[in-house]
């Protein structure tokens, strides 16, 4: 019995010092590279934006959605997939839950009987402006933090940085 307690005991210890061990853990290069510094970026912005919304149960790739339905209305599936990046397979269950929750609505199109246009719906609307409002105060903060000049310096780093990784010339490259 005092043998199995005492493996007990030394588990707990590995398993405590394991996690120890991780947060000390040496990541080698990865910090120099900069879709790791990217990612780790990302992954906390997204995590202060899902705690700036957590309310309103909105992803980032849904608010996206909305945002361009509002400023494009009747604008087709496919070209709102394209525009934002996304796959069509991972576009669908995205827009279908947003039209499950009476956010957005997709009549045929006049023009082409078998695409249809995408459209916000006053509960859209209305969840977009509130979702606005407590996105303006989680943009306000990581600007803040960026400094005055920061956020513009960002943005276009960042266009740089994808131009590049698409083979398409960036301002500074011609």
């Amino acid at each position: 019995m005092s043998d199995v307690v005492e493996t007990r005991r030394t588990d707990k210890t590995a398993a405590k010092s394991g996690s120890d061990a991780a947060a000390e853990i040496s990541l080698g290069s990865l910090p120099e590279h900069i879709g790791f510094a990217l990612r780790l970026a990302q992954v906390a912005v997204f995590q202060d934006f899902h705690r700036a919304v957590a309310e309103l149960d909105l992803r980032p790739g849904q608010y996206s959605v909305l945002l361009v339905l509002r400023a494009n209305p009747g604008i087709r599936a496919s070209q709102v997939a394209e525009a934002l990046g996304i796959k069509r397979t991972n576009f669908v269950p995205l827009l279908d839950g947003l039209e499950a929750r009476g956010l957005v609505t997709r009549d045929r199109m006049e023009s082409d009987r078998r695409a249809f246009a995408l459209f916000l719906t006053a509960n859209g609307t209305t969840l977009l402006a509130r979702a606005e409002a407590a996105i303006a105060h989680h943009e306000q903060r990581l600007a803040l933090a960026l400094g005055e000049a920061g956020k513009p310096t960002l943005l276009a780093l960042l266009a740089q940085l994808t131009a590049t990784a698409r083979g398409t010339p960036s301002p500074h490259q011609e």
